[in-house]
């Protein structure tokens, strides 16, 4: 546990007796030492060759077996075995694809996977070793999803289809209007949605997203590699304004039909979130979510039908609610599940319900957990319980409740669970441990299986002194956890200036107990460079309970500075900071932290780089600005205290401002707001766009935005 390895702060590196032990913050939890000597370039902080090494397994389907894709062939790893074998050789595999290429995309069944390669689909029988079907993949189709029953269902353009294993194709649903899709995601990924597409447990009927535009405004983009230059819009619902109309689907395949589930308890622009279906098909659930996110009904519909049948439980909170999870059947019934929740208690705990609508709560712990599986007497979940930077497996018997944790070394663990229950697959790290994976029994005894130990991919590199600690909130209630590198051949004597990485927002946590505390490699090039870097996580941030995620409501940037600016003045108080140079970056949120703090406190921040800034939330999107800031009519002074636009003139420094010129995310109605209210007050600011880039700035262009980075704070704040 992390508690135990608390001890006093040691030397970065050998002193004379008669020199002092350099000073180090307050809450230092665990350092990583430097043993190489080799320097860090661009190229570096961008290869996956510095990721330590991981392997890719997957349970098989109904058995506690492994399998994992290597080398183009499929081997099994027994829990009592070890590695046993190959399913199918990489030959033949070939001979049953016709390629040398063939990927494993999926299991269908207990012994059916799929494969691809050129351009075509392969289901294979691995126990019979015989190839079932091939069919060509549709043209442009896109989010395809495998069925058991041979019903594969795909999107292409706005429409739904699904193709036979013959690859005879049919359509579930075409759109007339272009302002209609169907079967991708909606409402701009929240609430957990990443798909349109929701197969039965039968896989004889199959749900869908209906998204409708039509009354939601356009946003203009300038597409420049044509030859006089070409603008084309995106569908963009800014905060307070038309929103989409979102349905939901269900096709049956035997019939041919289509049925509409009958949601509408909050008229038009409602958010119908996290799918579930009964294992038995004869239900459909949808946490359907009101317009302000305040209110939430969990309702149960007949899938045959559509028919509204019941509202199982409804929630509400005079911020928002959030539901992020779908419900989770226990294993053997078609009444009870799993639901979890962070309303009704503080944090996301998990309650044992019914489609009678009872309720009562599993898990009691002051932390968040996460569900991950139940064999129909235990549940599994993951829990902050032991800390907020540490991942841990816990299991519980859900008629003693009664709960044990199953992780027991230091660090973050990424967990699955076999499908019997019976074994976990373990793969963790932590500060000082790149990386390591063990299959293991849930029921806490037996032999662990090591399936990987990963070596340190960057030992010969000059990798600066990384520490791992923690801080007070600004209002004194919670810890901050915080990552910090000290300058390449530190010499406590001298004077070093800080650069200070952010990003802050919800549903993020920059510092965890995993290999180098989630280091950005970047962060470590600078402080080869002489900078010291500095992150930390604030008020806002994910995995501490409701009121450390909420207090932002309303006002966000605002709890969130004041605690990066505790980080700031514990720095400060060092003696080897200079006080005079310190700078900040980020992108998105963090751009919108960056400014906000170069702006709310310009005499501290001396050099800032923002990228893709959030600048005034009204032009920010529906889903996610008004959950945050609700809406510019019902929160005039929210969005009035948060607009930068509004401090512009308070600029002192050095900012520079990168945007993706084509940005689908933050819209460059943003950055280019702020700088003609710079021009309006004569401040100068510097801006660099990437004409073809979109939000996350990639490719050889997120190389030249690091050296452009890199070199402004080298030319302004070194």
């Amino acid at each position: 546990m992390l508690g135990a390895m608390l001890a006093t702060p040691v030397c970065a590196q050998e002193t004379s007796t008669t020199q002092e032990c350099p000073a180090v913050p307050e809450g230092t939890i665990e350092t990583y030492r430097p043993t190489g000597g080799r320097m860090l370039t661009m190229e570096d902080v961008f290869s996956t060759e510095l990721t330590p090494e991981n392997k890719t397994f997957n349970w098989r389907p109904g058995t506690a077996a492994l399998i994992s894709f290597e080398q183009g062939a499929l081997l099994s790893v027994n829990p009592m075995e070890g590695l046993n074998g190959e399913i199918l050789s990489k030959a033949e595999l070939e001979s049953l694809t016709g390629s040398s290429d063939a990927k494993f995309e999926c299991w269908i069944d207990k012994d059916r996977a799929a494969f691809s390669c050129g351009g075509s689909y392969h289901i294979i029988n691995v126990e019979t070793k015989t190839g079932e079907c091939s069919f060509k993949i549709p043209e442009n189709s896109a989010n395809f999803t495998f069925s058991h029953k041979g019903f594969h269902v795909f999107t292409k353009d706005n429409g739904l289809y699904f193709c036979d294993n013959r690859g005879n194709v049919y359509p579930i649903a075409e759109p007339q209007d272009k302002n209609i899709t169907y079967g991708q995601y909606v409402s701009r990924n929240e609430f957990g949605i990443n798909g349109g597409i929701f197969l039965s447990e039968s896989g004889d009927k199959v749900a869908f997203y209906r998204k409708d535009e039509s009354a939601v405004g356009t946003f203009p983009l300038l597409d420049i590699n044509t030859r006089t230059g070409s603008l084309f819009e995106i569908k963009y619902p800014m905060a307070g304004m038309a929103s989409e109309n979102v349905r939901l689907g269900i096709y049956d395949f035997a019939s041919n039909t289509t049925v509409y589930a009958e949601a509408d308890d909050f008229g038009y622009d409602q958010y119908l979130t996290n799918i579930s279906w009964s294992p038995d098909d004869k239900f459909i659930f949808i946490q359907v979510l009101d317009r302000s996110q305040k209110n939430m009904n969990l309702n149960m519909y007949d899938a045959s039908t559509g028919k509204f049948v019941r509202t199982l439980l409804s929630e509400h909170d005079d911020r928002y609610v959030e539901p992020l999870d779908p419900i989770h059947f226990i294993k053997g019934s078609n009444t009870k599940f799993i639901y979890r929740t962070n309303v009704r208690d503080g944090y996301r705990n998990l309650y044992l319900c019914d489609i009678d609508g009872n309720m009562e709560r599993l898990t009691c712990t002051d932390a968040d957990v996460e569900y991950v599986g139940n064999d129909g007497k235990n549940v599994f979940y993951t829990s902050a319980e032991v800390s907020p930077v540490e991942n841990h497996l816990f299991r519980m018997d859900m008629k003693s409740r009664k709960a044990q944790q199953l992780t027991d070394k230091p660090g973050w663990h990424n967990v699955s669970v076999s499908p019997d229950g019976a074994y976990f697959l373990d793969n963790y790290s932590s500060v000082n441990v790149p990386r390591v994976i063990d299959l293991r029994s849930t029921s806490g005894k037996g032999r662990s299986l090591n399936l990987l130990t990963a070596s340190n991919p960057v030992a010969d590199y000059a990798f600066c002194e990384l520490s791992l600690g923690k801080i007070k909130s600004a209002d004194g209630k919670y810890d901050n956890w915080y990552r910090l590198i000290k300058p390449k051949d530190f010499d406590p004597t001298k004077k070093y200036p800080v650069i200070l990485y952010v990003y802050g927002g919800p549903h993020s946590q920059l510092v965890r107990n995993t290999w180098l505390a989630e280091l950005r490699r970047w962060e470590m090039l600078m402080a080869q460079k002489g900078y010291i870097v500095y992150v930390q996580d604030n008020r806002g941030t994910m995995n501490r309970g409701a009121e450390y995620e909420k207090t932002i409501y309303g006002k966000c940037g605002q709890a969130e500075m004041s605690d990066q600016m505790e980080g700031i003045r514990m720095l400060m108080s060092l003696p080897f900071v200079d006080k005079d140079r310190i700078g900040v970056h980020g992108w998105s949120y963090g751009g919108f932290m960056t400014i906000s703090l170069i702006t709310n406190y310009p005499d501290i921040f001396k050099v800032a780089v923002a990228g893709g800034p959030v600048i005034d939330w009204k032009w920010y999107e529906v889903m996610y600005g008004e959950r945050y800031m609700g809406t510019p009519e019902s929160n005039p002074e929210g969005y009035e205290l948060t607009s930068l636009i509004n401090k512009a003139k308070d600029l002192k420094g050095k900012l520079l401002i990168c945007q993706g010129a084509v940005d689908n995310v933050v819209v460059w109605q943003h950055s280019l707001n702020f700088v003609s209210e710079c021009i309006k007050n004569n401040i100068q600011v510097d801006y660099f766009p990437y004409p073809c880039a979109q939000h996350n700035v990639a490719g050889k262009d997120r190389v030249h935005l690091m050296d452009k980075v890199t070199m402004y704070f080298e030319d302004y704040l070194k």
